[in-house]
């Protein structure tokens, strides 16, 4: 999905979710079935969210709990800022250039 800015050019949805804080949420749940209950699975999720209070993950895992079976065992959550400030450094010496 794209969005006009009004000049005719077009911003992706993505690019203004990164805009507004929201970055890229990477959710690892491990999980177990009722008919397996010594087989713990693992299931990759995706997602923009905002951290740390992470509430596109909470609203899915609410959904996992009332429409899925499944029980869930863990969750490991990764979480990276696609558009950040640009870091700067200065250096401490001289570079020569012939």
């Amino acid at each position: 999905m794209t969005i006009g800015s009004g000049d005719g050019r077009m911003a992706s949805s993505d690019f203004l979710m990164q805009v507004k804080g929201y970055g890229l949420t990477t959710a690892e749940i491990s999980y177990w079935m009722p008919d397996h209950p010594k087989l713990i699975q693992l299931f990759v999720w995706q997602t923009y969210d905002v951290a740390p209070g992470f509430p596109v993950l909470h609203r899915f895992l609410d959904h996992w709990r009332q429409e899925i079976e499944a029980t869930l065992h863990s969750i490991r959550v990764a979480h990276q800022h696609l558009i950040q400030p640009a870091e700067w450094r200065a250096v401490d010496g001289v570079i020569t250039i012939n």
